[in-house]
């Protein structure tokens, strides 16, 4: 009988290296010293935010294939759906929160860092004409390293497809809520996630376009302490809130209320 702990028992804490039993991290998967947020799997993100059993993921035959023949994509793709049990990067269903209705997008960086691809794209844009069918808000949450690379301009054209149904649900009065986590980067940032009538981010997230250490060895320059992280963004007027994530739920139910109780401006 072996003497060391089950493998995934302890884990190395990303930001201050400490080791902290699975048990430790707790429900809002947080550790337990320097308070780091773990990032989270669109299934856990689903559990935490909407009424429980309310979640009903929408039917979509959207595939990504290997329309580039970029070399080693297809193996990729397959290593992250053994990882994640996920089809893509995103996953989209209707749910209740707070009892309110939703048509709900996560992103999941556990699969290929919730890149954006053709897939992404066209499962997002079906999610968006199905919440103008039945006038209901839509709510989502950003976690993207930014445009698929094995996808080229194929998955880079998939800001501005977003980018119009983003324009349709203004025109429909629809309201859209963005929760940009951890990491929001990239083509995801520089679309849709700043196009919410309402951005929340969650505490900790960094968000961006470019990574810093890019921008570093670009320009050069020295960057601001926190820089790139959600609360500096608060700072600079660029979110509405940050919240931690055991407040998010909260947070959103508020703000769906607000909205049947105010009406349904258009999209700034």
């Amino acid at each position: 009988m072996s003497h060391y702990p089950a493998a995934g028992t302890w884990t190395s804490c990303p930001a201050c290296g400490r080791h902290v039993h699975q048990s430790q991290w707790g429900h809002w998967q947080q550790c337990p010293y320097c308070h780091y947020w773990q990032r989270l799997t669109a299934t856990d993100r689903v559990a935490q935010l909407v009424d429980s059993g309310t979640f009903m993921p929408l039917k979509t035959t959207a595939k990504s294939h290997n329309q580039l023949n970029f070399p080693n994509y297809d193996e990729k793709l397959e290593q992250a759906e053994r990882k994640t049990g996920e089809a893509e990067a995103v996953t989209t269903g209707w749910a209740t929160i707070g009892s309110w209705p939703v048509m709900l997008m996560v992103m999941d960086s556990h699969f290929m860092m919730g890149t954006l691809n053709t897939s992404v794209t066209r499962r997002m844009i079906k999610a968006m004409q199905a919440a103008r069918q039945r006038a209901v808000p839509v709510v989502i949450v950003t976690a993207s390293g930014g445009a698929r690379m094995q996808e080229g301009l194929y998955a880079l054209v998939g800001m501005n497809l977003i980018l119009a149904e983003v324009a349709r649900l203004a025109a429909a009065k629809l309201p859209l809520i963005t929760v940009l986590t951890d990491p929001t980067m990239g083509g995801v940032s520089a679309s849709f996630a700043f196009k919410g009538d309402v951005i929340v981010a969650e505490a900790g997230a960094t968000i961006g376009f470019a990574g810093a250490r890019v921008i570093q060895q670009t320009m050069p320059t020295t960057l601001p302490v926190a820089f790139q992280s959600a609360e500096r963004l608060l700072e600079h007027g660029q979110l509405d809130a940050v919240v931690v994530r055991p407040e998010l739920r909260s947070y959103l139910i508020n703000v769906l209320a607000s909205y049947q109780q105010l009406g349904r401006p258009d999209h700034g």
